[in-house]
């Protein structure tokens, strides 16, 4: 069983989302002692933004560098690495009302017609089906349903969309909000992700 762990917060050891996606990943091991792990950190090396550049070679075209080369080759790896992972485990916080622009670009690599997704003549169709996902979510502020802020949730309601796009129903969420209010609402905040992690199945 493979298990691929991707962060992606710009906060190094102050990251809420890395805290949580390290303790989810433990908690996994210990439940399956020979878990493979692979670690991806999207924030210490981002991936490039998709360019006109990365489209023509895609469709054929010979690399107009060799750096644009070197980019298309680890495109390919983290697909690679995508595709066969059992589980994947997220560190995401919201920026700005959405994921880091680190995470989507990683996402952009993955969103490959013929690899995770293929179009039929009714739509459509996902081609991940039986994938895991968990997110470990960080937020300063509370968007969670039935809030006021409900509305403004572009991060988890994107990964949700993107992963169940691929065919991933499998998808949970542990969420620290309202990290922002102060150090007692963060540390309650982290400690009832935790509460969820304990209750996680490999």
């Amino acid at each position: 069983m493979t298990l691929l762990h991707v962060d992606s917060s710009i906060l190094g050891p102050n990251s809420v989302s890395r805290t949580l996606s390290a303790e989810i990943v433990e908690r996994m091991r210990r439940q399956t002692p020979e878990l493979e792990i692979v670690y991806r950190d999207l924030g210490g090396n981002p991936m490039d933004h998709l360019t006109g550049a990365h489209l023509a070679a895609g469709q054929g075209a010979a690399p107009e560098s060799e750096a644009l080369g070197r980019d298309i080759d680890a495109g390919a790896a983290v697909l690679r690495e995508f595709l066969v992972a059992d589980t994947v485990v997220i560190g995401a916080p919201m920026y700005n009302f959405g994921v880091p622009s680190q995470l989507k670009s990683w996402i952009d690599r993955l969103a490959i017609a013929g690899q995770t997704f293929h179009y039929t003549e009714k739509g459509p169709e996902g081609l991940c089906a039986g994938k895991q996902v968990i997110v470990a979510s960080s937020r300063g502020n509370v968007y969670g349903a039935g809030t006021p802020n409900a509305a403004l949730d572009h991060q988890e309601t994107f990964l949700r969309t993107v992963f169940g796009f691929f065919g991933i129903t499998d998808v949970t969420v542990i969420r620290a909000e309202g990290v922002g209010f102060g150090d007692d609402a963060r540390e309650k905040a982290i400690e009832g992700a935790r509460g969820e992690i304990a209750s996680l199945t490999a």
